[in-house]
């Protein structure tokens, strides 16, 4: 099988050319990237636990789904796709904001990216790939934001990230319905 491929771009999120995703990782360039976040009624967030074999952060809890666009593929497409490969669902996904953040891993690749964050509401249990996901589970956002302080090992480095911007974007919107 051929290894994937990520988009690289630039701080404006052009294109500017295709890397194997393992590369981009080790050279820590730019790339194009999404995250999911899957709200249910209660607005608490689904989080999965990533599978134990992945070849980084096994067993850290994580947000919904998040992955690489594909050549072509909008965010959306990209979000709808992973969701349904990881979690075995579908839903309406809106794209709430982007930004650029640096992460190195303990194992010598850095996650460069520039993430497309989006959110969908789904009520139901996911259907997980548990070659992706060990686990999951729904948490309240305060939650998530006072376990992330109290227990910051227990989750993935991109994802505190992560839901750091998503809880300040929060803080100043109101969610999409």
């Amino acid at each position: 099988m051929t290894e994937e491929k990520v988009i690289l771009v630039n701080e404006k999120d052009e294109q500017i050319g295709l890397m194997p995703k393992m590369e981009a990782h080790e050279k820590a360039l730019l790339h194009r990237a999404f995250s999911v976040f899957i709200l249910n009624s209660k607005n608490e967030i689904m989080l999965q636990q990533r599978a134990a074999d992945k070849y980084h952060s096994p067993l850290l809890w994580t947000n919904t789904t998040c992955s690489h666009q594909r050549d072509g593929e909008t965010n959306i497409q990209a979000g709808n796709r992973r969701l349904m490969e990881e979690m075995g669902f579908q839903t309406e996904l809106k794209e709430l904001f982007s930004f650029i953040y640096k992460a190195p891993f303990d194992n010598g690749l850095t996650e460069h990216e520039l993430d497309h964050v989006m959110i969908g509401y789904y009520n139901d249990e996911p259907n997980i790939n548990t070659e992706e996901a060990e686990s999951w589970k729904w948490m309240s956002i305060d939650a998530v934001r006072d376990d992330m302080k109290n227990h910051p090992e227990h989750y993935t480095v991109w994802f505190r990230i992560i839901f750091d911007e998503f809880y300040h974007y929060l803080e100043d919107h109101k969610l999409p319905n």
